[in-house]
């Protein structure tokens, strides 16, 4: 499970919409790592300013790279994180979580971060079967 969902929450999905911000606390307690995480690459960004933020430190368990992974491969996750925290985010390999400024001035770095080249030039033996 991804999620610890209180029968409050799920209540509201029954029902109809969920409330976002009740969502994000659902998300922020069912998955610390990765909300320290992004908490932190987000606060790096916002104090030393430049183009983005990232994480290039593996995970310290198998249980915390889980999490970054539920987190981000979830687009209903991933987009509620972005909404919250005002931040595009993304994701190479198992660990490689990064935060961009919204707006134009920072869609040519996203861009080169996520693409095929971005990609392969982040790739190393490490990181093979993580």
């Amino acid at each position: 499970m991804s999620l610890d969902v209180s029968p409050a929450l799920l209540e509201q999905a029954e029902r109809g919409e969920v409330d976002e911000a009740e969502f994000i606390d659902c998300v922020r307690t069912s998955l610390p790592y990765a909300w320290e995480m992004i908490s932190s690459l987000v606060a790096q960004l916002e104090v030393d300013g430049g183009e983005f933020a990232d994480n290039q430190t593996p995970p310290p368990s198998e249980q915390a790279r889980g999490q970054l992974l539920r987190a981000l491969a979830s687009d209903a996750i991933r987009g509620a994180l972005q909404r919250h925290f005002g931040v595009r985010l993304a994701f190479q390999n198992c660990h490689r979580v990064a935060v961009f400024p919204v707006g134009p001035e920072a869609d040519d770095r996203l861009a080169r971060f996520t693409s095929i080249r971005g990609q392969l030039l982040n790739q190393s033996p490490e990181l093979r079967d993580c």
